[in-house]
């Protein structure tokens, strides 16, 4: 492991990597970063891309995802197919904080009434948790998903959890990790081919009408696009 770079220093790394190859980001965050590099997950497109390309420039590198137990089926589906295809061993992370403690403690269906408190204990805080003793991770955001995504960098001072944050597609377009996906003939969640461009968890997630915006289906009737992991200190919440 090399020595590692100050955050001061991040937005110059930034500047160099800002029109690499993923593959380039992600063996230098790997070289760098050792065994204290970690890859978040939420099974989508973008982390499929990533998967593949970890698995051939850092194969050692830890990969988890945030467990919020109101997955699809079909996530867990194709979460137990990635395991085969890649050989890997998901870490799943999660709150100990039960669906029926939730229930007791702030009554049913909290993402209906109040969907931000319901990220923040079933996303947030576990993120946090496990980030805690972590040195970056690399995650699967893009320029063009939110407008709050549109000032991130290729590699940045992660403020709210207080480490590197590596975003190897951030500059990828929709039809680069799609054109990326039938490539390589990689597996992707059965939901996409159902109006689903953008898929998290079961209740607060609807197919999008073709064209939308594809973040569209996510908290119907909401001014939120983001669940919170991706919003530094001071962000907007996810207004559109």
């Amino acid at each position: 492991m090399s020595e590692l770079p100050i955050p001061e220093d991040l937005h110059l790394l930034a500047d160099n990597f800002d029109h690499s190859f993923p593959h380039e980001i992600i063996a230098w965050a790997a070289h760098t970063y050792g065994r204290d590099l970690v890859m978040a997950t939420g099974f989508g497109p973008e982390g499929v891309v990533i998967m593949h390309i970890v698995s051939q420039v850092a194969p050692e590198t830890r990969i988890f995802y945030l467990d919020t137990d109101l997955f699809f089926p079909e996530t867990y589906a194709l979460r137990d197919e990635l395991q085969r295809r890649f050989k890997l061993s998901f870490e799943r992370v999660a709150t100990p904080f039960t669906l029926e403690q939730q229930t007791q403690q702030y009554g049913p269906e909290l993402w209906a009434r109040d969907p931000d408190q319901c990220c923040r204990l079933r996303k947030v805080n576990p993120l946090a948790a496990y980030l805690k003793d972590k040195k970056a991770w690399i995650t699967g955001i893009r320029h063009d998903q939110t407008r709050t995504r549109l000032s991130a960098r290729p590699i940045e001072w992660d403020q709210t959890n207080s480490l590197v944050k590596i975003n190897p597609l951030l500059s990828w377009s929709q039809h680069q990790v799609w054109t990326y996906i039938y490539l390589f003939d990689l597996p992707t969640n059965a939901l996409h081919t159902r109006g689903y461009p953008s898929i998290g968890c079961r209740p607060c997630t609807r197919p999008a009408a073709e064209g939308a915006d594809p973040r569209s289906g996510r908290w119907v009737g909401f001014k939120k696009v983001e669940c919170g992991i991706h919003m530094q200190s001071g962000d907007e919440k996810g207004t559109v």
